[in-house]
Protein backbone atom coordinates (compact mmCIF):
# COMPACT_ATOMS: atom_id res chain seq x y z
CA UNK A 1 0.00 0.00 0.00
CA UNK A 2 1.21 3.58 -0.21
CA UNK A 3 2.79 5.24 2.11
CA UNK A 4 0.62 8.15 2.81
CA UNK A 5 0.47 10.98 5.35
CA UNK A 6 -3.13 11.92 6.13
CA UNK A 7 -3.54 15.18 6.63
CA UNK A 8 -5.50 18.41 6.36
CA UNK A 9 -4.96 18.78 2.62
CA UNK A 10 -6.69 14.82 2.43
CA UNK A 11 -9.77 16.63 4.53
CA UNK A 12 -9.71 20.26 2.33
CA UNK A 13 -9.01 19.12 -1.20
CA UNK A 14 -11.86 16.91 -2.20
CA UNK A 15 -14.51 19.39 -1.97
CA UNK A 16 -13.44 21.68 -4.13
CA UNK A 17 -13.28 19.21 -6.58
CA UNK A 18 -16.06 16.81 -6.11
CA UNK A 19 -18.60 19.08 -3.94
CA UNK A 20 -17.58 22.34 -5.53
CA UNK A 21 -21.60 23.34 -6.25
CA UNK A 22 -22.44 22.34 -2.82
CA UNK A 23 -23.68 25.22 -0.29
CA UNK A 24 -22.35 26.54 2.82
CA UNK A 25 -24.87 28.63 4.79
CA UNK A 26 -24.19 31.14 7.26
CA UNK A 27 -26.50 33.11 9.42
CA UNK A 28 -24.74 36.21 10.91
CA UNK A 29 -25.13 37.37 13.57
CA UNK A 30 -26.96 40.37 12.42
CA UNK A 31 -29.29 38.23 10.96
CA UNK A 32 -28.45 37.96 7.26
CA UNK A 33 -27.82 35.20 5.62
CA UNK A 34 -24.65 34.54 3.59
CA UNK A 35 -24.26 31.66 1.15
CA UNK A 36 -21.60 30.42 -1.18
CA UNK A 37 -20.22 27.41 -2.26
CA UNK A 38 -17.38 24.72 -1.36
CA UNK A 39 -15.72 26.02 -4.42
CA UNK A 40 -15.56 29.40 -3.24
CA UNK A 41 -14.48 28.32 0.01
CA UNK A 42 -11.86 26.81 -1.22
CA UNK A 43 -10.41 29.58 -2.99
CA UNK A 44 -10.98 31.96 -0.44
CA UNK A 45 -9.25 29.51 2.06
CA UNK A 46 -5.95 29.62 -0.35
CA UNK A 47 -6.28 33.24 0.10
CA UNK A 48 -6.25 33.02 3.54
CA UNK A 49 -3.02 30.86 3.26
CA UNK A 50 -1.43 32.79 1.50
CA UNK A 51 -1.90 35.86 3.32
CA UNK A 52 -0.46 33.96 6.77
CA UNK A 53 2.43 34.03 4.50
CA UNK A 54 2.30 37.52 4.02
CA UNK A 55 2.51 37.71 7.67
CA UNK A 56 5.05 36.15 8.40
CA UNK A 57 4.19 33.66 10.43
CA UNK A 58 5.86 30.87 11.26
CA UNK A 59 5.10 27.38 10.24
CA UNK A 60 4.25 25.49 13.93
CA UNK A 61 2.70 29.08 15.22
CA UNK A 62 -0.42 29.41 17.22
CA UNK A 63 -2.96 31.22 15.12
CA UNK A 64 -5.93 31.70 17.46
CA UNK A 65 -9.80 32.22 16.50
CA UNK A 66 -12.29 34.29 18.65
CA UNK A 67 -15.16 33.61 16.64
CA UNK A 68 -18.81 32.25 15.71
CA UNK A 69 -19.69 29.54 13.57
CA UNK A 70 -19.48 30.87 9.84
CA UNK A 71 -18.00 30.61 6.64
CA UNK A 72 -14.93 32.93 7.58
CA UNK A 73 -14.18 30.34 10.42
CA UNK A 74 -14.41 27.74 8.74
CA UNK A 75 -11.90 29.16 6.02
CA UNK A 76 -9.76 28.96 8.80
CA UNK A 77 -10.17 25.90 9.76
CA UNK A 78 -8.31 24.87 6.66
CA UNK A 79 -5.99 27.46 6.26
CA UNK A 80 -4.36 27.69 9.23
CA UNK A 81 -3.61 23.47 9.35
CA UNK A 82 -2.78 23.49 5.48
CA UNK A 83 0.17 25.66 5.88
CA UNK A 84 1.71 23.62 9.11
CA UNK A 85 0.41 26.45 11.43
CA UNK A 86 -1.45 25.29 14.70
CA UNK A 87 -5.59 26.39 14.59
CA UNK A 88 -5.99 27.20 18.41
CA UNK A 89 -9.68 28.08 19.00
CA UNK A 90 -10.71 30.34 22.21
CA UNK A 91 -13.77 30.24 23.87
CA UNK A 92 -16.15 33.40 23.27
CA UNK A 93 -17.85 32.53 26.55
CA UNK A 94 -14.50 32.22 28.92
CA UNK A 95 -13.85 34.63 31.59
CA UNK A 96 -11.01 37.63 30.68
CA UNK A 97 -9.01 35.89 33.08
CA UNK A 98 -9.06 31.95 31.55
CA UNK A 99 -9.01 33.71 27.73
CA UNK A 100 -5.49 35.61 28.88
CA UNK A 101 -4.15 32.43 30.39
CA UNK A 102 -4.93 30.01 27.28
CA UNK A 103 -3.63 32.50 24.79
CA UNK A 104 -0.59 33.36 27.02
CA UNK A 105 -0.07 29.52 27.54
CA UNK A 106 -0.48 28.73 23.79
CA UNK A 107 1.50 31.46 22.94
CA UNK A 108 -0.63 32.72 20.02
CA UNK A 109 0.42 34.74 17.42
CA UNK A 110 -2.41 35.51 15.66
CA UNK A 111 -5.82 36.04 16.62
CA UNK A 112 -8.36 35.53 14.00
CA UNK A 113 -11.62 37.83 15.96
CA UNK A 114 -15.25 38.00 15.20
CA UNK A 115 -15.73 42.26 15.03
CA UNK A 116 -18.39 42.16 17.90
CA UNK A 117 -16.02 39.94 19.96
CA UNK A 118 -13.42 42.74 19.60
CA UNK A 119 -14.01 44.33 22.76
CA UNK A 120 -13.81 40.89 24.58
CA UNK A 121 -10.02 40.72 23.05
CA UNK A 122 -9.64 44.45 23.46
CA UNK A 123 -10.37 43.96 27.24
CA UNK A 124 -6.95 41.44 27.38
CA UNK A 125 -4.76 42.44 24.80
CA UNK A 126 -2.58 44.37 27.26
CA UNK A 127 -1.95 40.92 28.86
CA UNK A 128 -1.16 38.79 26.05
CA UNK A 129 2.11 39.90 24.30
CA UNK A 130 3.10 37.45 21.96
CA UNK A 131 -0.22 38.30 20.05
CA UNK A 132 1.42 40.54 17.03
CA UNK A 133 -1.49 40.84 14.33
CA UNK A 134 -5.23 40.95 15.30
CA UNK A 135 -7.01 40.39 12.13
CA UNK A 136 -11.08 40.96 12.40
CA UNK A 137 -13.37 38.91 10.40
CA UNK A 138 -15.43 41.73 8.61
CA UNK A 139 -15.30 43.56 5.09
CA UNK A 140 -13.35 47.04 7.23
CA UNK A 141 -11.85 47.36 10.98
CA UNK A 142 -14.48 48.79 13.55
CA UNK A 143 -13.74 52.08 15.57
CA UNK A 144 -10.66 49.73 18.22
CA UNK A 145 -8.32 51.20 20.20
CA UNK A 146 -5.73 48.82 19.52
CA UNK A 147 -3.08 49.24 16.79
CA UNK A 148 -2.13 47.41 13.49
CA UNK A 149 -5.93 45.95 13.12
CA UNK A 150 -6.59 44.62 9.68
CA UNK A 151 -9.69 43.60 8.57
CA UNK A 152 -10.00 39.97 6.96
CA UNK A 153 -11.34 40.91 3.43
CA UNK A 154 -8.63 43.47 3.44
CA UNK A 155 -5.99 40.83 4.17
CA UNK A 156 -7.01 38.05 1.71
CA UNK A 157 -8.24 40.72 -1.01
CA UNK A 158 -5.89 40.10 -4.48
CA UNK A 159 -4.37 37.53 -3.17
CA UNK A 160 -3.72 34.07 -5.34
CA UNK A 161 -6.87 31.59 -5.25
CA UNK A 162 -3.86 28.64 -5.41
CA UNK A 163 -1.81 27.45 -3.14
CA UNK A 164 0.78 24.60 -3.66
CA UNK A 165 -0.06 21.21 -1.80
CA UNK A 166 2.08 20.45 0.59
CA UNK A 167 3.25 16.96 1.99
CA UNK A 168 2.88 17.32 5.62
CA UNK A 169 3.93 14.54 7.92
CA UNK A 170 0.48 13.09 9.78
CA UNK A 171 2.42 13.84 13.32
CA UNK A 172 2.64 17.71 12.77
CA UNK A 173 0.46 19.62 14.99
CA UNK A 174 -2.98 20.61 13.26
CA UNK A 175 -5.04 22.37 16.53
CA UNK A 176 -5.48 23.15 19.90
CA UNK A 177 -8.12 23.16 22.02
CA UNK A 178 -8.45 23.63 26.07
CA UNK A 179 -10.39 21.85 28.82
CA UNK A 180 -12.77 23.99 30.48
CA UNK A 181 -11.24 24.48 33.11
CA UNK A 182 -13.79 22.99 35.97
CA UNK A 183 -10.62 22.48 37.72
CA UNK A 184 -8.02 24.21 38.32
CA UNK A 185 -6.11 26.03 35.35
CA UNK A 186 -7.83 24.77 31.71
CA UNK A 187 -5.37 22.53 29.51
CA UNK A 188 -4.52 22.33 26.16
CA UNK A 189 -4.67 19.27 24.08
CA UNK A 190 -2.94 19.42 20.90
CA UNK A 191 -4.39 17.23 17.80
CA UNK A 192 -2.59 15.97 14.93
CA UNK A 193 -3.44 15.93 11.55
CA UNK A 194 -3.27 12.41 11.75
CA UNK A 195 -5.81 12.04 14.44
CA UNK A 196 -7.99 14.78 13.14
CA UNK A 197 -8.33 13.22 9.37
CA UNK A 198 -9.00 9.92 11.44
CA UNK A 199 -11.52 11.66 13.69
CA UNK A 200 -13.29 13.28 10.63
CA UNK A 201 -13.44 9.79 8.87
CA UNK A 202 -14.62 8.31 12.07
CA UNK A 203 -17.78 11.15 12.56
CA UNK A 204 -18.65 10.21 8.88
CA UNK A 205 -19.27 7.04 9.74
CA UNK A 206 -22.90 5.22 10.44
CA UNK A 207 -21.09 3.89 13.79
CA UNK A 208 -21.28 7.92 14.66
CA UNK A 209 -23.23 10.47 13.31
CA UNK A 210 -23.55 9.01 9.67
CA UNK A 211 -22.75 11.95 7.40
CA UNK A 212 -22.38 11.82 3.56
CA UNK A 213 -22.59 13.71 0.67
CA UNK A 214 -26.60 13.77 0.04
CA UNK A 215 -26.76 15.05 3.79
CA UNK A 216 -26.98 18.76 4.94
CA UNK A 217 -25.38 19.54 8.71
CA UNK A 218 -26.12 21.98 11.22
CA UNK A 219 -23.71 22.18 14.43
CA UNK A 220 -25.58 24.47 16.36
CA UNK A 221 -22.57 23.53 19.15
CA UNK A 222 -19.88 26.37 18.76
CA UNK A 223 -16.82 25.82 16.59
CA UNK A 224 -14.76 27.13 19.25
CA UNK A 225 -15.62 23.69 21.58
CA UNK A 226 -13.80 21.10 20.68
CA UNK A 227 -13.63 21.62 16.59
CA UNK A 228 -17.82 21.39 16.82
CA UNK A 229 -17.75 17.83 17.87
CA UNK A 230 -15.62 17.68 14.32
CA UNK A 231 -18.60 17.94 12.32
CA UNK A 232 -17.40 20.75 9.77
CA UNK A 233 -14.02 18.68 8.93
CA UNK A 234 -16.27 15.33 8.65
CA UNK A 235 -18.79 17.81 6.36
CA UNK A 236 -16.00 19.13 4.55
CA UNK A 237 -14.69 15.82 3.73
CA UNK A 238 -17.48 13.78 2.20
CA UNK A 239 -18.75 17.48 0.46
CA UNK A 240 -22.22 17.70 2.98
CA UNK A 241 -24.12 21.27 2.48
CA UNK A 242 -23.63 22.93 5.93
CA UNK A 243 -25.20 25.62 7.67
CA UNK A 244 -24.04 27.68 10.07
CA UNK A 245 -25.52 29.64 13.08
CA UNK A 246 -23.69 32.75 14.44
CA UNK A 247 -24.08 33.97 18.12
CA UNK A 248 -26.37 32.72 20.78
CA UNK A 249 -29.18 30.18 20.46
CA UNK A 250 -32.03 31.91 18.96
CA UNK A 251 -34.72 28.90 18.63
CA UNK A 252 -36.77 30.57 16.44
CA UNK A 253 -34.11 31.63 13.97
CA UNK A 254 -32.45 27.89 14.80
CA UNK A 255 -35.65 26.57 13.67
CA UNK A 256 -35.94 28.74 10.65
CA UNK A 257 -33.03 26.89 9.43
CA UNK A 258 -33.64 23.31 10.43
CA UNK A 259 -36.96 23.91 8.06
CA UNK A 260 -35.52 26.04 5.27
CA UNK A 261 -31.66 24.68 4.54
CA UNK A 262 -33.80 21.15 4.58
CA UNK A 263 -31.10 19.64 7.38
CA UNK A 264 -30.34 15.97 7.92
CA UNK A 265 -28.35 16.29 10.77
CA UNK A 266 -27.78 18.40 13.67
CA UNK A 267 -25.59 18.43 16.69
CA UNK A 268 -25.92 20.15 19.88
CA UNK A 269 -26.04 20.12 23.55
CA UNK A 270 -29.75 19.26 25.56
CA UNK A 271 -30.62 22.88 26.55
CA UNK A 272 -30.43 23.75 23.20
CA UNK A 273 -32.68 20.88 21.82
CA UNK A 274 -34.93 21.97 25.45
CA UNK A 275 -35.69 24.62 23.67
CA UNK A 276 -35.69 24.10 20.29
CA UNK A 277 -38.57 21.28 21.54
CA UNK A 278 -40.44 24.31 22.73
CA UNK A 279 -40.10 26.58 19.84
CA UNK A 280 -41.36 23.81 17.38
CA UNK A 281 -43.99 22.71 19.50
CA UNK A 282 -45.60 26.96 19.76
CA UNK A 283 -45.25 26.73 15.60
CA UNK A 284 -46.34 23.69 15.17
CA UNK A 285 -43.59 22.72 12.39
CA UNK A 286 -42.56 19.21 10.77
CA UNK A 287 -38.61 18.53 10.42
CA UNK A 288 -39.20 16.32 7.45
CA UNK A 289 -35.85 16.46 6.59
CA UNK A 290 -34.46 15.87 9.67
CA UNK A 291 -32.50 12.31 10.06
CA UNK A 292 -31.06 12.27 13.79
CA UNK A 293 -30.17 14.57 16.47
CA UNK A 294 -26.92 14.37 17.91
CA UNK A 295 -26.70 15.18 21.51
CA UNK A 296 -23.90 15.80 23.42
CA UNK A 297 -22.17 17.31 26.28
CA UNK A 298 -24.18 16.31 29.08
CA UNK A 299 -26.53 12.94 29.31
CA UNK A 300 -30.16 14.24 27.52
CA UNK A 301 -32.93 13.36 29.87
CA UNK A 302 -35.01 10.72 28.82
CA UNK A 303 -38.38 12.95 28.70
CA UNK A 304 -36.04 14.94 26.25
CA UNK A 305 -35.71 11.83 23.82
CA UNK A 306 -39.35 10.95 24.68
CA UNK A 307 -40.15 13.79 23.58
CA UNK A 308 -38.71 13.95 19.97
CA UNK A 309 -39.40 10.52 19.07
CA UNK A 310 -43.03 11.31 20.14
CA UNK A 311 -43.64 14.53 19.24
CA UNK A 312 -41.60 15.44 16.41
CA UNK A 313 -41.10 12.00 14.67
CA UNK A 314 -36.99 12.47 15.11
CA UNK A 315 -34.73 10.34 17.09
CA UNK A 316 -31.95 11.62 19.59
CA UNK A 317 -28.81 9.98 19.27
CA UNK A 318 -26.39 10.32 22.47
CA UNK A 319 -22.86 11.25 21.91
CA UNK A 320 -20.03 10.74 24.26
CA UNK A 321 -16.73 12.49 24.35
CA UNK A 322 -14.50 15.20 25.72
CA UNK A 323 -11.72 17.26 24.32
CA UNK A 324 -8.87 14.81 25.11
CA UNK A 325 -10.59 12.69 22.77
CA UNK A 326 -10.92 14.64 19.82
CA UNK A 327 -13.82 14.89 20.63
CA UNK A 328 -16.31 11.91 19.93
CA UNK A 329 -15.34 9.25 21.48
CA UNK A 330 -19.08 7.22 21.27
CA UNK A 331 -22.58 6.84 20.27
CA UNK A 332 -25.95 5.42 21.49
CA UNK A 333 -27.40 3.83 18.21
CA UNK A 334 -29.88 0.78 18.75
CA UNK A 335 -28.28 -2.56 17.16
CA UNK A 336 -29.63 -4.36 14.74
CA UNK A 337 -31.34 -6.99 16.68
CA UNK A 338 -33.17 -4.47 18.76
CA UNK A 339 -35.44 -3.45 15.39
CA UNK A 340 -38.35 -5.44 16.48
CA UNK A 341 -38.47 -3.94 19.95
CA UNK A 342 -40.80 -1.58 20.87
CA UNK A 343 -39.45 1.97 21.58
CA UNK A 344 -38.95 2.06 25.15
CA UNK A 345 -37.30 -0.93 25.46
CA UNK A 346 -35.15 0.37 22.96
CA UNK A 347 -34.52 3.45 25.14
CA UNK A 348 -33.80 1.76 27.76
CA UNK A 349 -31.06 -0.20 26.27
CA UNK A 350 -29.48 2.09 23.81
CA UNK A 351 -30.84 5.74 23.28
CA UNK A 352 -30.02 6.80 27.25
CA UNK A 353 -26.73 5.05 27.31
CA UNK A 354 -23.40 6.69 26.60
CA UNK A 355 -23.19 4.08 23.53
CA UNK A 356 -20.39 1.88 22.13
CA UNK A 357 -16.94 3.07 21.51
CA UNK A 358 -16.42 4.27 17.78
CA UNK A 359 -14.09 1.72 15.74
CA UNK A 360 -10.40 2.19 16.22
CA UNK A 361 -11.67 3.47 20.11
CA UNK A 362 -11.55 1.32 23.59
CA UNK A 363 -13.32 1.71 26.83
CA UNK A 364 -11.93 -0.11 30.09
CA UNK A 365 -14.46 0.90 33.16
CA UNK A 366 -11.74 -0.34 36.16
CA UNK A 367 -12.63 -0.62 39.64
CA UNK A 368 -10.34 1.63 42.32
CA UNK A 369 -7.89 -1.26 42.38
CA UNK A 370 -7.64 -0.84 38.43
CA UNK A 371 -9.40 -3.95 37.77
CA UNK A 372 -12.22 -4.34 34.96
CA UNK A 373 -15.13 -4.83 36.14
CA UNK A 374 -18.10 -6.36 34.64
CA UNK A 375 -20.66 -4.96 31.93
CA UNK A 376 -23.43 -5.89 34.17
CA UNK A 377 -25.68 -2.97 33.94
CA UNK A 378 -25.14 -2.60 37.80
CA UNK A 379 -21.45 -2.12 38.46
CA UNK A 380 -19.71 1.34 38.62
CA UNK A 381 -15.94 2.33 37.88
CA UNK A 382 -13.88 4.62 36.33
CA UNK A 383 -14.10 4.96 32.87
CA UNK A 384 -10.88 4.75 30.53
CA UNK A 385 -10.01 4.94 26.89
CA UNK A 386 -7.45 4.34 24.15
CA UNK A 387 -7.10 5.17 21.27
CA UNK A 388 -5.56 6.70 17.55
CA UNK A 389 -7.42 10.30 18.33
CA UNK A 390 -6.93 10.23 22.47
CA UNK A 391 -4.52 12.58 24.02
CA UNK A 392 -1.25 11.11 25.42
CA UNK A 393 -0.56 14.01 27.29
CA UNK A 394 -1.66 17.76 27.80
CA UNK A 395 -0.13 20.25 25.97
CA UNK A 396 3.33 21.76 27.88
CA UNK A 397 2.53 19.95 30.64
CA UNK A 398 5.01 17.62 32.48
CA UNK A 399 3.08 15.36 34.30
CA UNK A 400 1.74 12.04 32.76
CA UNK A 401 -1.81 11.99 31.83
CA UNK A 402 -1.82 8.53 30.95
CA UNK A 403 -2.22 5.35 33.35
CA UNK A 404 1.09 3.38 33.38
CA UNK A 405 -0.42 0.81 31.01
CA UNK A 406 -1.18 3.59 28.42
CA UNK A 407 -5.04 4.51 29.34
CA UNK A 408 -6.25 8.37 29.74
CA UNK A 409 -8.53 8.22 33.02
CA UNK A 410 -11.67 10.06 31.88
CA UNK A 411 -12.71 11.53 35.38
CA UNK A 412 -15.93 9.88 34.05
CA UNK A 413 -17.81 6.97 36.33
CA UNK A 414 -19.62 4.69 33.66
CA UNK A 415 -21.82 1.43 34.18
CA UNK A 416 -21.28 -1.25 31.02
CA UNK A 417 -24.60 -2.84 30.15
CA UNK A 418 -24.90 -7.19 29.31
CA UNK A 419 -25.91 -4.67 26.07
CA UNK A 420 -22.53 -3.94 25.06
CA UNK A 421 -23.14 -0.17 26.09
CA UNK A 422 -22.17 1.73 28.70
CA UNK A 423 -23.68 5.03 30.45
CA UNK A 424 -22.06 7.76 32.49
CA UNK A 425 -23.56 7.38 36.19
CA UNK A 426 -21.47 10.84 36.80
CA UNK A 427 -18.08 12.47 37.03
CA UNK A 428 -16.02 11.34 39.92
CA UNK A 429 -16.28 14.93 42.17
CA UNK A 430 -19.73 14.66 41.65
CA UNK A 431 -20.46 11.22 42.98
CA UNK A 432 -22.56 11.32 46.19
CA UNK A 433 -21.46 9.30 49.11
CA UNK A 434 -24.45 9.23 51.39
CA UNK A 435 -23.60 6.99 54.38
CA UNK A 436 -20.98 4.52 52.36
CA UNK A 437 -23.02 4.62 49.73
CA UNK A 438 -22.97 6.12 46.09
CA UNK A 439 -25.68 8.20 44.58
CA UNK A 440 -25.32 9.55 40.85
CA UNK A 441 -26.45 13.39 40.39
CA UNK A 442 -26.85 12.47 36.78
CA UNK A 443 -29.23 10.16 37.47
CA UNK A 444 -31.40 11.98 39.81
CA UNK A 445 -31.08 15.29 37.49
CA UNK A 446 -32.45 13.33 34.57
CA UNK A 447 -35.00 11.94 37.33
CA UNK A 448 -36.11 15.10 38.36
CA UNK A 449 -35.99 16.86 34.68
CA UNK A 450 -38.79 14.15 34.01
CA UNK A 451 -41.45 15.83 36.26
CA UNK A 452 -43.48 18.04 33.79
CA UNK A 453 -43.70 20.75 35.85
CA UNK A 454 -38.94 20.97 36.05
CA UNK A 455 -37.17 22.90 33.33
CA UNK A 456 -33.90 22.09 34.51
CA UNK A 457 -32.01 20.42 37.08
CA UNK A 458 -28.88 20.13 38.84
CA UNK A 459 -27.67 18.02 41.93
CA UNK A 460 -25.09 18.72 44.38
CA UNK A 461 -23.71 16.93 47.23
CA UNK A 462 -23.79 18.77 50.67
CA UNK A 463 -21.73 17.59 53.83
CA UNK A 464 -23.81 16.16 56.41
CA UNK A 465 -22.51 15.25 60.11
CA UNK A 466 -24.37 12.04 60.22
CA UNK A 467 -24.10 10.66 56.35
CA UNK A 468 -21.41 12.56 55.27
CA UNK A 469 -23.20 14.19 52.59
CA UNK A 470 -26.76 14.16 51.21
CA UNK A 471 -28.30 15.20 47.80
CA UNK A 472 -29.53 18.93 47.52
CA UNK A 473 -31.55 19.52 44.11
CA UNK A 474 -31.43 23.05 42.51
CA UNK A 475 -34.73 23.07 40.14
CA UNK A 476 -35.69 25.58 37.32
CA UNK A 477 -39.66 25.21 37.84
CA UNK A 478 -41.46 25.52 34.09
CA UNK A 479 -43.37 29.04 33.96
CA UNK A 480 -46.67 29.01 36.02
CA UNK A 481 -45.88 25.46 37.41
CA UNK A 482 -45.16 24.84 41.28
CA UNK A 483 -42.56 22.14 42.52
CA UNK A 484 -42.56 21.03 45.99
CA UNK A 485 -40.05 18.70 47.76
CA UNK A 486 -42.66 15.88 48.72
CA UNK A 487 -43.22 16.05 45.06
CA UNK A 488 -39.58 15.66 43.84
CA UNK A 489 -39.30 12.75 46.44
CA UNK A 490 -42.87 10.82 45.45
CA UNK A 491 -41.52 11.28 41.55
CA UNK A 492 -37.60 10.14 42.50
CA UNK A 493 -39.57 6.96 44.27
CA UNK A 494 -41.84 6.08 41.55
CA UNK A 495 -38.79 6.31 40.00
CA UNK A 496 -36.55 3.66 41.63
CA UNK A 497 -34.69 5.37 43.64
CA UNK A 498 -34.16 4.33 47.49
CA UNK A 499 -35.49 5.68 50.45
CA UNK A 500 -31.96 6.66 51.79
CA UNK A 501 -31.33 8.25 48.36
CA UNK A 502 -34.09 10.93 48.64
CA UNK A 503 -33.16 14.42 48.86
CA UNK A 504 -33.68 15.88 52.10
CA UNK A 505 -34.18 19.37 50.42
CA UNK A 506 -34.40 21.63 47.23
CA UNK A 507 -33.93 24.68 46.32
CA UNK A 508 -35.58 26.76 43.61
CA UNK A 509 -33.44 29.28 41.34
CA UNK A 510 -33.93 30.88 38.12
CA UNK A 511 -31.52 29.25 36.21
CA UNK A 512 -28.74 26.27 36.35
CA UNK A 513 -25.42 28.35 35.68
CA UNK A 514 -23.48 27.01 32.81
CA UNK A 515 -19.98 26.83 31.81
CA UNK A 516 -18.47 28.16 28.66
CA UNK A 517 -20.01 25.22 26.95
CA UNK A 518 -23.27 24.63 27.93
CA UNK A 519 -22.98 22.45 30.94
CA UNK A 520 -23.91 22.68 34.06
CA UNK A 521 -21.73 24.63 36.13
CA UNK A 522 -21.97 22.81 39.31
CA UNK A 523 -18.69 24.38 40.92
CA UNK A 524 -20.81 27.60 41.15
CA UNK A 525 -23.56 26.32 42.74
CA UNK A 526 -21.58 24.44 45.59
CA UNK A 527 -19.75 28.04 46.38
CA UNK A 528 -23.44 29.19 46.38
CA UNK A 529 -24.33 26.62 49.44
CA UNK A 530 -20.90 27.35 50.80
CA UNK A 531 -21.87 30.77 51.07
Amino acid sequence: MMDFDLNAWSLFGHAEVHHGNVEIVSRLVSGDVHRYSYREMSRRSQQLMHALDALGVARGARVATLAWNGYRHLEAYFAVPCTQRVLHTLNARLSEDELAYIIGHAEDEVVLVDADLLPVFEAIADRVPTVGHVVVMADRVPVTSLPNVIAYEELIAGRSEEYPRSDIPESTPFGLCYTSGTTGQPKGVMYTHRSTFLHSLAVTSAAAMAIGPGDCVLAQVPMFHANAWGMPFAATSVGAKQVFAAGPLDPAGFVDLLVDEQVTIAGGVPTVWLAVADELASRDVALRDLRHIVCGGSQPPRSLIERYRDEFGVPIIQAWGMTETSPLASMAWPQHRMRTWDDDAITDAARSQAGVPLPGLDVSIRDEMGAEVAFDGATMGALHVRGPWVLDGYYRQDHDALTSDGWFPTGDVAVGSPEGYFVIADRTKDLIKSGGEWISSVDMEAAIMAMPTVAEAAVIAIPDPKWQERPLAYIVVQRGATVTLDAVRTHLADSGFARWQLPDRIEIIDAVPKTGVGKFDKKVLRARHAR
